[in-house]
């Protein structure tokens, strides 16, 4: 199975009042910094969706940009780009958004590891769903675009529609790993406020 990675930084950042992409983080951007998780842990292109207009810090080297026609949508919107931009190219997708600092390739591969035959695995850690650091076939492209089409703008009205494999932490953690890299799953970590990224920041790299 070839996969590939997509990486959405198209979000509006309200609650964090700036962009997040640009947020420093250990030298770099965080966007750079997920960017080249996800490109160490695929065999694909590695594809980032941003905004119409939105700029982006610089990229890692190969690193592509897909631009999402209409801004304000939701995530949806976005994995639907993504997937688009990687069909021709690989069977299945990790999906990441840009504001998880801890992102680890070994969690990386453990979700695609787990799709299996599934169209979505879905983990389910930390007290949350996790669609945005989730595995999709690419062949969903267009069953998520037509939902889109239809109003169906939300992860879950994708759900609803395929079949999906929902992992919780005992499953991800049963890959010695991921258990031994990144036994808290702080891969899930995400940053969405000046508060958040403070403490974040304040845990270490």
């Amino acid at each position: 199975m070839r996969a590939a990675g997509i990486v959405l930084a198209g979000g509006r950042s309200s609650r964090m009042g700036r962009p997040k992409a640009w947020l420093e983080w250990d030298g770099t951007t965080l966007l750079d910094r997920v960017c080249g998780v996800v490109a160490g842990a695929v065999d694909g292109p590695v594809v980032v969706v941003r905004a119409p207009g939105q700029e982006l810090p610089p990229l890692p080297a190969g690193v592509e940009t897909a631009e999402d026609p209409v801004e304000g949508r939701g995530p949806l919107q976005g994995i639907a780009v993504g997937l688009a931009s990687v069909a021709t190219r690989a069977d299945a997708a990790f999906v990441a958004s840009v504001d998880l600092p801890f992102l680890h390739g070994a969690y990386v591969r453990r979700v695609l590891a787990l799709l299996g035959g599934h169209a979505v695995l879905l983990p389910v850690a930390r007290g949350h769903h996790q669609p945005l650091a989730a595995a999709y076939r690419t062949a969903l492209a267009p069953v998520v675009a037509d939902l889109i089409d239809r109003g169906l703008v939300r992860p879950p009205d994708l759900f609803a529609a395929v079949d999906v494999h929902r992992a919780d932490e005992a499953e991800l953690l049963a890959d010695p790993a991921l258990r031994d890299a990144d036994p808290e799953l702080r891969a899930l970590v995400n940053v969405n406020t000046p508060g958040e990224y403070a403490s974040a920041r304040g845990q270490g790299r």
